[in-house]
């Protein structure tokens, strides 16, 4: 994705840029299979099982607010994982819309055209720090959920919000229960 926000090659969707990473891969450690196999094994990346809080903790959010994905994922790509996975999104705003990735402001600025609200009327809740510090910038919400092993079991970064973000919850059922009930306050 950076050598596409560096405009060394092309807009190239994720799909792509994994299905080479993949080649690559298989290439270094002499692994030599079919073009159907290689393609069938990227297509894996559709199938992605969700965190265990993610469907109800969507469920109540949807009660209260849109929800919706920012994704660096293609079109295809999050309509398949929402409809494996039975994820209640409202929409789905990925990088393929804006052919922009992830930190790039034309993303977190597209979606929030795109539903015609100001970004402080938006909300992005991620579990990268990077991604949180991006929409920030340009005046949206936060919201930082640890996911401890995203990056596998040795993961070091994004253990812990890095700063103050407007929330931090354990989980997205613990966030959407402190929404709803800041929202009762007001």
């Amino acid at each position: 994705m950076d050598r596409v926000r560096r405009g060394e090659i092309p807009w190239t969707v994720l799909d792509d840029l994994h299905r080479e990473s993949l080649a690559k891969l298989l290439n270094q450690h002499e692994i030599a299979l079919d073009e159907t196999t290689i393609d069938r094994i990227n297509h894996f990346w559709h199938q992605l099982e969700p965190w265990p809080d993610v469907q109800s903790g969507l469920q109540r959010l949807k009660e209260h607010t849109i929800i919706g994905t920012l994704t660096n994922g293609n079109l295809s790509l999050m309509v398949d994982v929402a409809r494996h996975a039975k994820l209640p999104w409202d929409m789905i705003f990925c990088a393929e819309l804006f052919q922009h990735y992830k930190p790039d402001a034309e993303v977190y600025i597209g979606a929030c055209r795109l539903l015609r609200l100001p970004p402080e009327e938006v909300m992005l809740c991620a579990a990268h720090n990077y991604d949180l510090g991006a929409a920030r910038a340009l005046g949206m919400k936060t919201a930082f959920i640890p996911r401890r092993t995203e990056y596998g079991p040795h993961q070091s970064k994004d253990l812990e919000a890095e700063e103050a973000w407007d929330f931090v919850a354990e989980d997205l059922v613990a966030l959407s229960e402190r929404l709803i009930r800041d929202r009762r306050r007001t």
